[in-house]
């Protein structure tokens, strides 16, 4: 290979694979995955925590790319996201509890 020419490598599918997975994927590829947005924060900081699916890739697999250009995906949080952890729901007071617990002397 001479001096100035990129190596190509061909760009992997990772439609269907959680960030992770396909991180590694890309990287064994020669290339690196970036979300949509070149100006927001990067991928992992995306990403974490939780697991994240990728929904769609730009270049489309089978596409031969310079080595270590970007493959931008974009994805979602397995089960629907939310907007953080929730503390588990307790269950309201049993309403018969509290209408036991009256004073003798009011009825």
């Amino acid at each position: 290979m001479s001096r100035g020419r990129a190596k190509m490598v061909i760009v992997p599918d990772v439609v269907g694979l959680t960030v992770t997975v396909a991180r590694q994927v890309a990287t064994e590829a020669g290339v690196a995955l970036a979300q949509p947005d070149p100006d927001g924060p990067p991928l992992g900081a995306l990403t974490w925590p939780g697991v994240w699916v990728i929904d769609e890739q730009d270049p489309a697999p089978g596409t031969r790319v310079k080595r270590w250009d970007s493959v931008v995906v974009r994805f979602h949080e397995e089960g629907g996201g939310s907007a953080g952890d929730r503390e588990p729901r307790r269950p309201l007071p049993d309403p018969r509890a509290a209408s036991a617990a009256k004073d003798p002397e009011d009825g």
